[in-house]
């Protein structure tokens, strides 16, 4: 049974590409048919911080898929994780295993629908963006971390490690969940530095938007250890800082890292601003208010941040410096 890409978009499709590159046999699976059609004809290009490569590759749309599908990395929006699996669903065997290379916890929706047995956690955090069909760029760099949901080291994880290492360091983690939870902390300060047209390290060094973006992470990883989670520290962000309340260090972190990189501005502001399409602040933010709501923590900065993301989604606000501003009335 082969790999397939499901999602072959930023993530799927620089991952996918590196997997082809080390001779796994990889099938790509993409609902955007132009996307499809230029990496059926002219392969995929990636280019970025590693040079600049074209491998050929096979893409079909979801319903072209056949046959039984073994290792699926998971890779679509988040916001389209159900529709995924259900599409996937006819393809997977008991011994299938999906890997869900997004943003969120989507491995709930995931083992909700599949089962855990069936399920593998994932955190991804380097950059990457869709330029064109059959063109991906590479914009970062960082490692992955995989685990089984309960915690327990497996041969499949090991076995997942060593494919997904043809791309990037992966390692092998017993706390999945504290690295998730730690990125959705973290994805709410990302979220809003997109209500600026700015780079993500112009807009955290800012005095005004400073104590907005440390009460975002603050509320967020609240929730986190109200479900007894243990937040794990990432490259450039690290929770206990911010919950120690020194986040001038934090952010002069975040700061750096994104001065290193080639994408130096998310893929929440390309969605808004280039893309003009729907950001994934339902299934990141909104998740997190919801599962605060759940445990008796309200988030009041994320409930703002949420709704300025819509507003900018529907074109009733425009990005900018003074949208900061608008948390002051909730406390920030």
């Amino acid at each position: 049974m082969q790999v397939a890409v499901w999602g072959a978009g930023a993530i799927g499709g620089v991952v996918g590409a590196w997997l082809v590159r080390g001779g796994v046999d990889v099938l790509f699976v993409d609902q955007d048919a132009a996307h499809v059609d230029a990496m059926n004809r002219h392969g995929l290009l990636v280019d970025g911080v590693r040079g600049e490569f074209r491998v050929p590759v096979r893409a079909v749309l979801p319903g072209q898929v056949t046959g039984t599908l073994g290792t699926v990395l998971l890779a679509v929006k988040c916001l389209h994780t159900e529709t995924a699996l259900r599409q996937m669903m006819p393809h997977l065997g008991p011994d299938s295993a999906v890997v869900s290379l997004q943003n969120g916890l989507n491995e709930e929706v995931i083992a909700g629908l599949i089962g855990p047995e069936r399920t593998v956690g994932c955190f991804v955090n380097f950059g990457a963006d869709w330029q064109a069909p059959g063109h991906i760029r590479h914009g970062g760099e960082h490692p992955l971390y995989i685990g089984e949901l309960d915690g327990h080291r497996t041969r499949r994880i090991e076995a997942l490690r060593e494919l997904l290492s043809r791309f990037c360091e992966t390692l092998v983690t017993d706390n999945i969940w504290g690295y998730l939870w730690s990125k959705l902390a973290y994805a709410s300060i990302l979220f809003a530095t997109a209500l600026v047209d700015a780079h993500v390290y112009e807009v955290v060094a800012d005095p005004v938007a400073r104590p907005v973006l440390a009460g975002l992470a603050r509320e967020v990883l609240a929730v986190a250890r109200a479900y007894g989670v243990k937040p794990e520290r990432l490259v450039e962000f690290w929770p206990d800082e911010f919950e120690g309340g020194e986040y001038d260090r934090a952010f002069e972190r975040v700061a750096a890292h994104y001065r290193g990189q080639l994408k130096t501005k998310t893929g929440i502001w390309r969605d808004l601003a280039v893309r003009r399409r729907r950001t994934e602040v339902d299934c990141q933010v909104g998740v997190a208010i919801r599962k605060g709501q759940a445990v008796g923590l309200d988030l009041p900065l994320n409930r703002r941040l949420q709704a300025l993301i819509y507003e900018l989604e529907a074109g009733t606000r425009p990005m900018g410096w003074e949208n900061f501003r608008a948390f002051a009335p909730v406390g920030a």
